[in-house]
């Protein structure tokens, strides 16, 4: 456990604006603000000053975060030794992750867990992967499972343990009774003519599938918008388009829909990486976590 004025710093470094840090702590801005205000009387220096109508880092707040990010690192070194020590864990271990892994993944994990460690507590947060790095900065989760995206920290990220998990195929979603159901192969550029159902905007999904359209040499014609899978499943089911889902999403058995695997180089697929803070790789309790969700995913994705 680092100084939790450290944190605030370094979720006002991560986010830009104490307004943005104060609502991914779930503070007021004036209680960060004060917060800031004390650290940098305590030390003697200022750490943030004002650029035009927002705010800057000092190079006194550069040199405390360098050594905040250390600081994090051997704390969690710390706790790991010390849960590798022999010692039943206890506590409580929160795990995070997006909308599919936190209904099929995570769950086993968190039964795994539960039944080999009676006195931990274990907590499920189903968050978007920008949300989960910030989970995982604020000591709100211990391991979250996400999406690579174009906004995803770079490996190089001291602040994180990045590893790669597993891919997991997108799936062509169709009408049952569309031409492209009765074929024996399907490419995604197959279906670069037909309208395409997306996440919003804002969505990992979104950026996921327009990723792989267009690495496929087309940009999609989007028809509508939809974040849940059942709601693009009953516009597909109904003629409105087609859509992308992801292998691990399950389909409603009784939906007119044919799943189609995809073929050819560039058949889409989406890298999950399971994150800690730097230095908490080798804790035991996470390490049985990711355990249980790689043994969990080679029974549900038997083709990979």
């Amino acid at each position: 456990m680092i100084d939790s004025r450290l944190r605030i710093l370094q979720m006002v470094a991560e986010h830009g604006t104490v307004t943005a840090a104060a609502r991914a702590l779930h503070y007021t801005p004036s209680a960060v603000s004060y917060q800031l205000r004390q650290l940098a009387a305590e030390l003697d220096v200022d750490l943030l000053a004002h650029q035009g109508r927002g705010i800057r880092l000092t190079h006194a707040a550069r040199v405390l975060l360098r050594h905040a990010e250390r600081l994090q690192e051997q704390w969690e070194l710390a706790r790991s030794e010390l849960a590798a020590a022999g010692t039943e864990p206890s506590g409580q271990v929160t795990l995070c992750g997006f909308s599919t892994a936190a209904s099929r993944l995570l769950p086993p994990a968190a039964a795994g867990l539960r039944d080999a460690h009676p006195h931990l507590s274990v907590r499920i947060i189903e968050a978007e992967p920008d949300r989960c790095f910030d989970l995982l900065l604020t000591e709100e989760a211990d391991l979250a499972l996400l999406v690579v995206t174009a906004d995803s920290p770079p490996m190089t990220d001291e602040r994180f343990d990045q590893r790669p998990l597993l891919d997991d195929p997108l799936d062509l979603v169709v009408p049952r009774d569309h031409p492209l159901a009765r074929r024996q192969r399907v490419t995604l550029v197959d279906a670069a003519r037909e309208p395409w159902i997306v996440g919003n905007p804002a969505s990992t999904y979104h950026q996921l599938v327009l990723a792989a359209c267009m690495s496929a040499g087309f940009t999609p014609h989007i028809a509508h918008y939809s974040d849940e899978w059942d709601t693009g499943m009953a516009l597909v089911a109904h003629g409105f388009g087609v859509v992308l889902v992801p292998r691990l999403a399950q389909l409603r058995e009784d939906a007119p829909l044919a799943r189609l695997p995809l073929h050819g180089d560039s058949a889409p697929a989406r890298r999950i990486m399971a994150v800690t803070r730097l230095g908490a790789r080798e804790n035991p309790t996470l390490t049985h976590a990711v355990e249980t969700i790689s043994a969990t995913a080679a029974q549900l994705l038997p083709e990979r």
